[in-house]
């Protein structure tokens, strides 16, 4: 109820946190915080405005992420995170595609300030075509496991339908079990 009774502090109405999809609405009738007991991350649209969450839960419980639903002012297809931060830090016109929020932090933390992900592992066309506004290559760099390598080869003719053959996407090979953040800490470790 933290950020319930916060936001409720600042002269919001439930009906408002509601419709933001901050808090869901409770058999009562009652908001109830939608996050609760989760880290909070930001999806900031290109023109630096926080229009949705997504929340992960520190323990064992499911589901280990819980993102805002479409709302009148965020549509998760389109949404692209830290895009906002990676198209003033674009690197020979290159985006690092990763696969989820903690990836682009690590990787943003060790100075590589290109990298984004997708809002859920499927990337969409619209994002693609977001991305191919800002940048002539892509460099995915998604979890080894199963999931991941799936999702890349999903993305790549997704990226390409984008721009056609001009473009260029490319894949980085994280070894064994690891996330691409994890392995760029341990190299700069050295």
């Amino acid at each position: 109820m933290r950020s319930v009774n916060h936001l409720r502090s600042k002269g919001y109405s439930e009906r408002e946190m509601i419709a933001a999809n901050v808090a869901v609405e409770t058999r009562s009738g009652r908001a109830m915080d939608r996050f609760h007991a989760r880290v909070m991350f930001p999806i900031i649209d290109l023109r630096g405005n926080v229009v949705a969450f997504g929340g992960r839960i520190l323990t064992n419980e499911k589901p280990k992420y819980i993102n805002t639903s479409d709302t009148p002012v965020y549509h998760k297809s389109s949404g692209l995170f830290a895009m906002n931060f990676a198209k003033n830090a674009l690197e020979n016109d290159r985006i690092i595609l990763a696969e989820g929020y903690m990836d682009v932090i690590s990787l943003h933390k060790a100075g590589i300030e290109n990298a984004i992900a997708s809002l859920g592992t499927a990337l969409t066309a619209e994002q693609a075509r977001i991305i191919a506004r800002y940048a002539k290559e892509v460099v995915i760099c998604y979890d080894s496991d199963e999931a991941g390598q799936k999702a890349a080869q999903r993305a790549i003719p997704i990226l390409c339908a984008a721009q056609g053959l001009l473009w260029c996407a490319s894949l980085v090979a994280v070894p064994g079990k690891q996330r691409p953040g994890r392995v760029h800490q341990r190299i700069m470790r050295r």
